[in-house]
């Protein structure tokens, strides 16, 4: 049986198809036990693929691995909310991680972007996971170690034309990542970005996925197994040593000309 390691959030496990639900298998089966969020609204109004109760089916798929397992509903706009998670997380176990996989995103542009849209989007992709890193930094001693004591992790995207607060609010939640990542790393902290490039999990169409094979030099889309395991990787002690980086995990789309 595989040693428990530990608790960790993850945020943004709504849908099976979705990378928060291929991160939260991958790091059941390293031996993490997990509290995973999400908000329904959100998945209704998107409208994308899923069953009768994904986040059920999630919570049974990481606990047959062997994972300790808790869900919860939460929307991260509201400012309590990221404190309010971490707070049920640790009631539960010691949280050793954090990996944020949730986004507001709703496509718009420079002149039909409203300001409730805009505000939106900053709370949830932006004030949210600097509201998460602080609550579960200050579960942390103060004193300065050379030790690991928590992991973060937080997905990104290069998505902004016709995308506006989406692409916006996401260039924010690099900068706090990074910014936690040089504040708290004499705390223990490593904090680091994934950008995953273009992963079809139900909201591509024929023309997207066609036009996205064709600029990964690696012939093929990236799935939600593919993010995990660079995940899982940083959430390693063999990923200790990684911190404050925006990483590129897309099969070569970015540097492709």
């Amino acid at each position: 049986m595989t040693q428990r390691r530990g608790t960790v959030v993850v945020t943004g496990v709504g849908r099976v198809r979705g990378i928060g639900a291929g991160i939260a298998r991958g790091l059941a089966e390293d031996g993490w036990d997990l509290v995973l969020s999400h908000w329904t609204p959100y998945d209704d109004r998107l409208g994308l693929e899923r069953g009768r109760d994904d986040p059920a089916e999630i919570v049974a798929q990481c606990r047959a691995i062997g994972s300790r397992v808790h869900t919860v509903e939460v929307d991260l706009a509201e400012p309590d909310a990221p404190a309010e998670l971490v707070a049920a997380a640790t009631a539960i176990g010691d949280v050793r991680g954090l990996v944020m996989a949730h986004c507001e995103s709703v496509a718009s542009s420079t002149l039909d972007t409203t300001l409730e849209s805009w505000d939106r989007h900053f709370a949830v992709n932006a004030r949210a996971v600097w509201l998460l890193i602080k609550a579960v930094a200050e579960l942390l001693p103060e004193q300065p170690t050379t030790d690991v004591r928590a992991r973060i992790v937080a997905l990104t995207s290069d998505h902004t034309g016709h995308n506006l607060p989406y692409g916006a609010s996401k260039g924010a939640l690099d900068r706090i990542v990074v910014a936690a990542g040089v504040e708290l790393g004499a705390r223990g902290v490593r904090a680091n970005v994934i950008n995953p490039g273009p992963i079809d999990t139900g909201w591509m169409t024929d023309e997207i996925r066609t036009a996205g094979i064709a600029r990964t030099p690696a012939g093929r889309l990236g799935t939600p197994s593919d993010t995990a395991d660079l995940v899982r990787f940083l959430m390693s002690d063999a990923g200790g040593w990684i911190n404050g980086q925006l990483l590129y995990s897309n099969g070569g789309f970015r540097t492709h000309s």
